[in-house]
């Protein structure tokens, strides 16, 4: 069985979580500096704990747990954010490829399972297998 592996994820998967939710990030918290690009409705960001080098985030301004839940503008910008992204990592890293999902639930691997996000991860053959 082939299964991507992290090993330096464990300190978000065994350590304490922080209160509240991580993925409501104000437009003016200019502390963050993870937040690469801030829309109407959704942001991009860097994951703190990435699955390989360039994973990011989309994720809505709103926090919403359901994909149903989104609005259409939401959906409609939450894509194109992830076409974007797609964009730049394929034009800074040259990924051989990019895996692009959402987890909903926690069968599904959802570590924040009320704030609904998109992960866009750059893969290369051999990465973390």
């Amino acid at each position: 069985m082939n299964a991507i592996s992290a090993p330096w994820r464990m300190a978000y998967i065994q350590g304490e979580k922080p209160q509240g939710c991580v993925l409501c990030i104000p437009a003016d918290d200019s502390a963050n500096v993870f937040v690469l690009h801030r829309g109407v409705r959704a942001f991009v960001m860097m994951n703190l704990y990435p699955y390989t080098a360039g994973h990011l985030m989309v994720v809505p301004n709103r926090h919403v747990a359901l994909l149903e839940e989104l609005t259409p503008e939401e959906r409609l910008e939450i894509f194109d954010l992830t076409t974007a992204s797609v964009q730049v990592l394929k034009g800074a890293l040259h990924p051989e490829g990019i895996n692009i999902g959402i987890n909903l639930g926690p069968a599904a691997g959802a570590g924040v399972e009320d704030h609904v996000h998109v992960h866009v991860v750059p893969r290369w053959c051999g990465d973390t297998n």
